[in-house]
């Protein structure tokens, strides 16, 4: 798979949109998919993520591909990540910010 630019505010924007109840898919387990544009190709020709959350104030996103270059995931990829999902939304908010500090977890959008 290519690097995209897929850019620090194009994610936030999708937490906004996702907040307010934009998803494209839940896919069970705390996963949801949601379309991410990309600058020039808008959401159509942009990224699809996968994203753990309860749809509250943790958002983290755990996948990423273009459509052109997969169309889905498999079942086993998906159990994977509702896995990770379930891993990463029990974290306390002290192990959060180790997991920060360490490079281990990346946050953007911390007033979303």
């Amino acid at each position: 798979m290519r690097k995209t630019t897929l850019t620090d505010a194009a994610l936030c924007l999708a937490v906004d949109e996702m907040a307010q109840g934009l998803l494209d898919a839940d896919l069970g387990g705390h996963v949801v998919k949601k379309r991410v544009a990309l600058p020039g190709r808008g959401k159509s020709g942009g990224v699809r993520t996968l994203v753990a959350t309860r749809k509250a104030k943790l958002w983290f996103f755990v996948f990423g591909f273009e459509k052109n270059e997969r169309a889905t995931i498999s079942t086993t990829e998906l159990e994977a990540l509702q896995s990770l999902a379930a891993d990463l939304l029990a974290l306390s908010a002290p192990q959060l910010h180790v997991a920060v500090d360490n490079g281990i977890l990346e946050e953007i959008c911390h007033d979303c």
